[in-house]
């Protein structure tokens, strides 16, 4: 399995997609998602947040979706809590830090479908989905501070 953005693994995203810019999501790319997926979880952390931050928390996004369309997420996808308890896209906002952080984008195939009671916080979503992951792929990028 695979995920693809606009930039290269390891580079710089683009200002657009940071809180400097439109603060939107960047359009993804999803390739090779393997047979028996029920439904797929994507999850964007910093890397170098302490503790480990999560910046956008997507779950059931359709197995057979092509990816998540910039600005936007996939039809019957639903968006998890992210860290500040808020719904959406929470792009990198290097005013609030120093220096250079590392970002991953996680895409996790799933062979079952998740079902919440309320929008579930990142933790949450990650035990619920432990035992059904069937594969996982990641997409790197970087965010730098004006320093």
């Amino acid at each position: 399995m695979r995920i693809r953005s606009l930039f290269e693994s390891h580079q710089e995203i683009p200002v657009l997609f940071t809180c400097r810019g439109q603060n939107i999501n960047p359009p993804l790319f999803f390739d090779e998602v393997p047979a028996g997926t029920q439904s797929l979880v994507l999850l964007l952390e910093d890397m170098d947040a302490d503790p480990l931050w999560v910046h956008w928390h997507l779950y059931n996004i359709p197995a057979d979706s092509a990816g998540v369309p910039e600005g936007e997420i996939p039809p019957l996808a639903k968006q998890g809590l992210c860290n500040n308890h808020t719904l959406g896209y929470e792009g990198p906002c290097p005013k609030y830090f120093q220096g250079t952080h590392r970002y991953r984008f996680t895409l996790y195939a799933l062979n079952e479908v998740l079902h919440f009671d309320k929008d579930p916080e990142p933790a949450e979503t990650k035990e619920k989905m432990e035992a059904a992951i069937i594969e996982e792929a990641e997409l790197w990028f970087q965010c730098s501070s004006d320093d």
